[in-house]
């Protein structure tokens, strides 16, 4: 893929107090490797690599270097893992340890290894008395010192790109049934491939031209230990022709892997977005994407009845509640940011420790079982599809780490593709999906992995509002078959009221109400969710006539509360009157405003008023009556509400 070229910005140059010393350091570096070109006796350029000693060199270190990626990438790979998934004490210290290597003097990393390895060392007289090994002196005692300078390019390769990688697609995977091994196996290092190979590369590179500590530890003897670089070394003395086109041969090597590492699999700094994501967040809907959405086709099996998995949870921690739902019950869980929503579902997943759930589901206890078995799917904000799977193979990840043979599992993945609406583009990768394609395959591999509890987070905030209402109608359809609890994380009043059977309205990680979508849609006693709903919602103290509100006022009711109760008072915009001049007759509640704002939501027109008198107003009239009031920014109106349009709950 090309790269669009950079843009210099007119008039802008180059400070010449940094230009200079740059150049300098480039020519520095470049006449080292111009003088190894120039001396290069280019007519015996053949003889001098072809002859038995160069080529028993060069095979003894394609062996070593080979050996030394081998024990690089069995042991490195997992230090890496563990360098940048788990918190340990002593960590920076380990970190030290595996830098420690690159800066470490050759030699002075040879006498080490000597110290510890060799007959006199630690582990040196162990080794020989019970396995008959001896290192020093010896082709493994070359690839232990080979391994020992070039593991730590792997490890830093590979633990950068680990740490760029968001935990939410291995997070994704255990809550799909995947166990740790599989995650890592499947996921973790398919999605961090071109850092294993950049540091692949780079370690074998190392070791290929490894020389200090080799020839300090395991010696310079011909046909064992006596590598490419030990013969550069011995031929400087006797030929020095010979010594420049070995050289040469070693400058190719480390040129080539640098010029294959350069943009390819180093990325470009700056952008660390995966690039499943980058795409999906620039591609529009996909206007060919078929209107209907398709149900199963006739003469498929039909699945049993589901087996029920009620639900009872103790959360602990940020998020403090009681949860229990029986099966079939679908929660929608509001409120607003930093409620604690995302917590709370990551606490039914066992993802956080910020907060804990003792977790029931049906007969079971799962409380201290590890994410992938537990039963509980998840589909995060962005779906997490895995980029380098298709969306027939994300689809299936669920039914294959339980154990389904592939042919079974891509069946049903493409059943429920189909369901969404999406079979067709069952082969494509994420990056070539819409960010609602997406998101429809990501609900599809969560109902397919066969879950007893489903939290889904904000699973339609990607679609547009044709395809929102399709597939909000048939996830409707699935949940009312899904035989266990699900949990929906939404700021979309519709999706609460239309989806769910309860609404959880959460603040600072507490519930402040658990009631039907109708009641909550009466009488909310959040400020937050009142205003999602589209209503006014003012705070404050109950009076004997109405309530005290909390930015200054007074706002008289129909059915006060006990004084002194901390109430809501809820006030839908509709009920609110917009005049020119102050109104007289029955309205209990009057303030003088101006308008603010305007905004225009369907058929009608949102006057958003500010007063001295009174908290923020917002206010809905019609184009007709905001053209005869002559209603414009900054017009100075007066506005007025019934007692009896005024709904108080207590707080």
């Amino acid at each position: 893929m090309k790269r669009p070229a950079l843009r210099r910005t007119p008039g802008a140059r180059a400070p010449l107090l940094l230009t200079v010393p740059a150049l300098l350091a480039v020519a520095f570096l470049m006449l080292p490797l111009v003088g190894i070109l120039a001396r290069t006796s280019w007519g015996e350029l053949g003889d001098h690599l072809t002859a038995e000693a160069t080529t028993e060199a060069l095979r003894l270190s394609l062996v070593v270097s080979l050996w030394a990626l081998g024990l690089s990438l069995l042991f490195g790979v997992p230090l890496a893992w563990l360098l940048a998934r788990v918190p340990f004490p002593g960590k920076a210290f380990v970190r030290s340890l595996v830098l420690l290597p690159m800066v470490l003097p050759p030699t002075v990393g040879g006498v080490a290894l000597l110290l510890a390895f060799g007959r006199r060392g630690l582990l040196g007289p162990w080794l020989e008395d019970t396995f008959g090994v001896t290192l020093p002196f010896h082709t493994s005692g070359a690839v232990l010192a080979a391994t020992f300078v070039a593991m730590p390019f792997l490890v830093i390769s590979l633990e950068g790109a680990l740490g760029g990688l968001r935990p939410r697609y291995e997070e994704t995977a255990a809550s799909l049934g995947a166990s740790p091994i599989r995650v890592f196996l499947t996921v973790t290092l398919p999605m961090v491939a071109p850092g294993l190979i950049a540091g692949a590369a780079l370690t074998w590179a190392r070791a290929l031209g490894e020389f200090g500590a080799t020839i300090t530890f395991a010696g310079n003897l011909p046909g064992t230990t006596q590598t490419l670089p030990l013969q550069v070394y011995l031929l400087l003395q006797d030929s020095p022709e010979a010594a420049t086109s070995v050289s040469l041969l070693l400058l190719a090597i480390a040129m080539i892997v640098l010029i294959a590492l350069r943009g390819r699999w180093t990325g470009t700094p700056g952008d660390h977005r995966d690039p499943a994501s980058r795409a999906a967040a620039a591609r529009p809907e996909d206007p060919a994407a078929p209107a209907p959405l398709p149900e199963p086709a006739p003469g498929l099996p039909q699945k049993s009845a589901p087996e029920p998995w009620p639900l009872h949870a103790d959360v602990t921690g940020f998020t403090r509640l009681t949860l229990d739902a029986g099966p079939g019950t679908t929660i929608a869980v509001v409120g607003p940011n930093g409620a604690g929503k995302t917590t709370l579902l990551r606490a039914l997943l066992g993802l956080t420790p910020r907060a804990r759930a003792a977790l029931r589901l049906g007969d079971d206890d799962v409380t201290g079982l590890p994410p992938h078995r537990r039963g509980v799917a998840w589909v995060p904000q962005d779906g997490a599809l895995f980029p380098h799977l298709s969306a027939l193979t994300n689809t299936a990840y669920g039914l294959r780490a339980h154990g389904v043979p592939r042919a079974e599992a891509r069946r049903e993945a493409q059943d429920w593709l189909d369901r969404l609406g999406v079979g067709h583009l069952a082969h494509r990768r994420p990056a070539q999906l819409s960010g609602g394609q997406a998101q429809r395959v990501a609900l599809a591999r969560a109902l397919a992995a066969r879950p007893r509890l489903l939290l889904l987070d904000e699973p339609l905030a990607a679609l547009d509002q044709t395809t929102r209402a399709r597939v909000r109608h048939t996830l409707r359809g699935h949940l009312a078959e899904f035989g266990g609890v699900c949990l929906i994380v939404t700021h979309d009043p519709v999706e609460a009221v239309s989806l769910a059977d309860r609404v959880l309205v959460l603040e600072d990680g507490r519930a402040l109400q658990d009631e039907p979508p109708a009641e909550v849609t009466r009488h909310p006693r959040s400020p937050w969710v009142a205003r999602m709903l589209g209503r006014n919602a003012w705070p404050g103290t109950a009076t004997a006539d109405g309530l005290a509100l909390e930015g200054g006022g007074h706002l008289v009711v129909a059915e006060p509360l006990p004084a002194g109760t901390d109430a809501l008072a809820v006030i839908a915009p509709e009920a609110v009157s917009v005049h020119r001049e102050r109104p007289t007759g029955s309205p209990r509640n009057v303030w003088p405003g101006t308008v603010r704002e305007i905004t225009s939501g369907g058929s009608r027109l949102r006057l958003l008023i500010t007063s001295d008198e009174a908290p923020d107003l917002v206010a809905e009239i019609t184009p007709g009556a905001a053209a005869e009031l002559g209603i414009a920014d900054g017009s100075a109106v007066w506005t007025s509400v019934k007692a009896t349009e005024a709904t108080v709950v207590p707080l």
